[in-house]
């Protein structure tokens, strides 16, 4: 079995890089040394598609939250695509479990949503409507949404909105796509026929792409590579590249390799849970002890 390694050095092709980020939400927790996230240095490979697991409350949002600039490290350094982030990224796009789809705008006008509020898409917006509209549609029948471009949210399957989700994160062509736990809400089935749409969307485009999953499952079958989280203050304790072969169909999932692979990333996680409980069981023991002293 492959020994988990933590991450490699920095790389020049890296197209995300943290360097040694802290986070606290506040000047009160920071002056506490109160972290949420910790220790986190990280390198992405141009084109990567990398995966985030690990227990609850680890601190998984909270990198999304600094990789898209909507939160600023307390200490450390972010450098996405060359540049420091010093804000919101505009060359980003996101989806979440929900898919928050506008219900008054058909399914194409929740689609162009981004072009109507992004610059520069929204000085010419008007102008170029026609033009991004055909984008969206084809879009749209990519994600095998083609007849319901101009349907309403209300007439769509949950799995439907999902994928009106995706195609309004990608419609404005973002170097990158953050996805935060965007298939946990769907059944078995149809969870497994959007991993298919977005490996496909993924293939072809190559942008970057940040997975947060519970997961384990979806993040082998999707990931280049899967990053294993501790317990908050969260930080990366192990890698796994995942060597299978591409591109993968859903029969890799019923293989001895891939299975081998998630009871690996499972056995992490556990190990990650139980020495959380038996600190906390010490530390309840200890004050026990304190008190009846």
């Amino acid at each position: 079995m492959r020994k988990p390694t933590l991450t490699s050095p920095t790389s020049p092709a890296s197209f995300v890089e943290f360097q040694d980020v802290w986070l606290a939400y506040n000047e009160e927790l920071l002056a506490q040394q109160n972290f949420a996230v910790e220790a986190i240095d990280l390198q992405v490979r141009q084109g990567e598609f990398i995966a985030i697991v690990g227990p609850s409350g680890c601190g998984k949002s909270t990198f999304m939250k600094l990789t898209t600039g909507l939160k600023m490290p307390s200490k450390g350094r972010i450098t996405i695509d060359g540049a420091p982030v010093t804000g919101p990224l505009k060359i980003s796009g996101m989806a979440f479990q929900a898919p928050s789809l506008l219900p008054w705008r058909t399914t194409v006008d929740n689609v162009l949503l981004p072009l109507e509020i992004v610059e520069p898409y929204r000085s010419n917006f008007k102008a170029k409507r026609a033009e991004y509209e055909e984008r969206a549609r084809k879009l749209l029948q990519k994600v095998g949404l083609a007849g319901y471009e101009d349907k309403f949210p209300w007439q769509l399957s949950g799995g439907m909105q999902q994928r009106v989700s995706i195609c309004r994160a990608l419609i404005h062509e973002p170097k990158m796509l953050l996805l935060d736990e965007p298939f946990g809400a769907l059944d078995a089935f149809t969870r497994e026929e959007l991993w298919c749409i977005l490996r496909d969307l993924w293939t072809e485009q190559r942008f970057n792409v940040i997975l947060v999953t519970h997961d384990l499952r979806e993040s082998v079958f999707l990931a280049d590579t899967v990053y294993v989280m501790s317990k908050s203050p969260g930080r990366f304790v192990v890698k796994r590249e995942i060597d299978l072969p591409r591109p993968r169909d859903l029969e890799v999932t019923y293989t001895k390799e891939f299975s081998d692979i998630v009871h690996e990333l499972r056995g992490h996680i556990g190990a990650i849970r139980n020495t959380g409980a038996a600190q906390a069981a010490a530390a309840q023991a200890s004050a026990d002890k304190a008190g009846a002293a």
